[in-house]
């Protein structure tokens, strides 16, 4: 687990605690994250709560995953692509694909040891639902962070109810909650994946969402903006005019609210999305990463964009 000392005195990005700044301050260098595949499904896809899977799902998160027959095949292959832009660093092993945990806890622990067995992998994270982490497999990941740091992150996208149903996401919100409280206690990092402007959501109850998360005492949050993928149902309701989505410029004022509500000891994994192109239907703006990232910092520049300068609660309040 992160040390909470630590987390107070990183080198803030300028405006807001980002994941690189965080990342090169802990270790001493910058990190990668190589993007694994486990090999597993999810339970809204193979039939235990349906078999369609989220709404704006084309097929499992993790475009970018390496596919191999090993773990440590994949390691390789991934650092091979990065090759170009680090020399004798360190890395992520991130399990991204589907859900990370859902299989048999002997089959994860193989998979999990294999990974932070790698000499060059410094940290594990995985991606999972919240109600897919039995006490079994928490302890398990509690026992691999005494090895290296261990971060799960978990699918919450919003919390609210009829959004929740919308987009078939197949839990209740106190699962999200639940998990968090037991992820914190067994000395497990954890990140909540957020997702904006899903239809039929105001900004405040984006906000809202945001707010939330900070609440639970979760280390870390990942900001997307909707995606339209195609083949999936979601790209069915958009060409049928159900819901629209906002330009860059609209999406990067809320983006700016999210910021400054969100206490400054959260790390900031993610500001925007890039799915694969071959898939996107809408929004295209945000095929174009560079331009949407350098506009997102000049706009955090211009208005004077502090994580944490609208936030009610006090950073100690999260280590008592």
């Amino acid at each position: 687990m992160v040390d909470e000392l630590y987390i107070i005195m990183y080198n803030f990005s300028m405006y807001y605690n980002s994941l690189n700044e965080n990342l090169k301050a802990r270790f001493g260098q910058k990190v990668y994250k190589l993007a694994l595949n486990g090999g597993m499904t999810c339970p809204n896809r193979d039939g235990t709560l349906g078999r369609r899977g989220c709404i704006f799902c084309s097929g499992g998160s993790g475009a970018f995953a390496a596919h191999g027959a090993t773990v440590t095949e994949q390691i390789e292959a991934a650092k091979a692509r990065v090759a170009g832009k680090i020399k004798n660093g360190k890395y992520i092993a991130y399990f991204q694909s589907y859900t990370n945990t859902y299989a048999d806890t002997t089959y994860l622990e193989s998979l999990f040891c294999e990974a932070i067995e790698h000499p060059d992998i410094a940290a594990l994270s995985v991606a999972t639902r919240p109600d897919c982490l039995e006490d079994e497999k928490v302890q398990l990941l509690s026992r691999l962070s005494e090895k290296k740091p261990v971060t799960v992150e978990l699918g919450l996208q919003t919390i609210h109810e009829k959004t929740a149903r919308y987009i078939r996401r197949g839990y209740p919100l106190p699962v999200f909650d639940n998990a968090v409280k037991r992820l914190k206690r067994a000395g497990i990092e954890t990140v909540a994946h957020v997702i904006l402007f899903l239809p039929g959501e105001s900004e405040d109850m984006m906000l809202e969402t945001v707010k939330h998360v900070a609440e639970t005492g979760a280390d870390g949050i990942k900001l997307q903006l909707l995606h339209v993928l195609a083949g999936t149902d979601l790209e069915k309701d958009y060409a049928a005019g159900k819901f629209s989505l906002p330009d860059m410029e609209s999406y990067i004022q809320t983006l700016e609210k999210c910021i400054r509500i969100l206490p400054e000891n959260i790390v900031i994994h993610r500001l925007t999305g890039d799915g694969a192109k071959r898939e996107l239907i809408a929004p295209l703006w945000t095929a174009d990463k560079k331009r949407v990232l350098n506009a997102i910092n000049s706009a955090f520049k211009r208005e004077n964009v502090i994580q944490g300068s609208e936030c009610v609660q006090n950073i100690h309040d999260f280590f008592v």
